[in-house]
Formats: structure tokens, C-alpha cells, sequence
């Protein structure tokens, strides 16, 4: 537990002043890791759930983050980071890739990550289409991964892909199971 700990407070500190979808990023983080809390996942996925953002949206390099977290954390973050070295177009394109070949942890994060993005579209303060950019973005990145998701037994799994289902059903978009 203490390398959660650890995981919390690098990333809090990492993400300090920022924000997303109008809430603090730590509030967003917090969010995240309480979905995996309540699939019971280990202590690696959980502090994988704390840095998912992390080299994709601060100065922390994948050294960096390998020699505090170890390979197994940091190879999961990795699979969930695009690579803002390279232009838009094909950022989206590797992104997409690395989506669907990722590990079941990491598309379960990514599903945690989509869901609280999408639970928290109600405090965004942003133009409709700015906000309906994001929501596609989330139903295509959620598309990716579902195949992988869907067969998994854990009931948990499926409810949160229905609630995430409903949200952007609310949203105009179409189901994607």
C-alpha cells in the first residue's frame, strides 16, 4: 500500500494547478482509482490508475517513471500515454494502435478513465462542440477496448460499461455494445 501511496502523491504533485473537464486533476485521479478500487485490482494496477496521464501530461519521462514505479507500472502507463513528440494525425493513429494491442489492465484503467471523464462532462465548462469532441473521443477510445472487456466475467466490468453506455446515450450517441 505504501507504493499506492507513493503513486498518489507523485501524481497529485505532478498534476498540481491543473485541471480537466472543469474539476481539479487530482479530483479526476481520485475518481479513476476509486473505479479499480471497486474491481479489487492490485496495488500495481491501482498505482498504474494514479499515473495513467502522467508522461502524456507532465515533464515525467518514462525513466523517470520506470526507476520510482518499476517496469510493470510504467509499461502500463505507457500503453495508455500518446506520444506528444509527433503530429496530431499520427499521435491518434499510434494512440488507437497502442489502445487495442494494450494489456486487459490497462484497457480496464482506460475504461476507468473514460467513465470518469464522461461522469464528469456535467461540470464542464466548454462550447457544446468542444464538449461533444470529447465525448466522441471517449466513445472511440471506449471501442477500442470494449472486445476485450465484454467477455470478461467480473459483473462489475459490465455495469460499468452500461453506465458509461447510458451517459453517452444521453449525449446523442449511438450504443457501443
Amino acid at each position: 500500500m505504501e507504493l499506492v501511496k507513493s503513486a498518489e502523491l507523485f501524481a497529485k504533485k505532478k498534476h498540481s494547478g491543473k485541471s480537466t473537464n472543469g474539476s481539479t486533476y487530482s479530483k479526476h485521479l481520485e475518481d479513476v482509482v476509486n473505479r479499480l478500487k471497486s474491481f479489487g485490482v492490485d496495488d500495481e494496477q491501482l498505482c498504474a490508475g494514479w499515473l495513467h496521464d502522467i508522461l502524456e501530461n507532465t515533464d515525467t519521462s518514462f525513466d523517470d517513471l520506470h526507476g520510482q514505479f518499476g517496469s510493470t507500472i510504467t509499461v502500463i502507463v505507457s500503453s495508455l500515454s500518446k506520444d506528444m513528440t509527433i503530429p496530431r494525425k499520427q499521435r491518434n493513429k499510434e494512440y488507437a494502435k497502442q489502445l487495442k494491442e494494450a494489456s486487459f489492465n490497462a484497457k480496464l484503467i482506460k475504461l476507468c478513465d473514460i467513465s470518469a471523464n464522461l461522469s464528469d462532462l456535467k461540470n464542464y465548462k466548454a462550447s457544446k462542440s468542444k464538449i461533444m469532441r470529447q465525448i466522441r473521443q471517449n466513445r472511440y477510445h471506449l471501442i477500442l477496448i470494449k472486445n476485450d472487456l465484454i467477455d470478461n466475467p467480473n459483473p462489475k466490468i459490465q455495469i460499468l460499461l452500461n453506465n458509461t453506455n447510458k451517459i453517452l446515450q444521453k449525449y446523442g450517441q449511438r450504443n457501443t455494445l
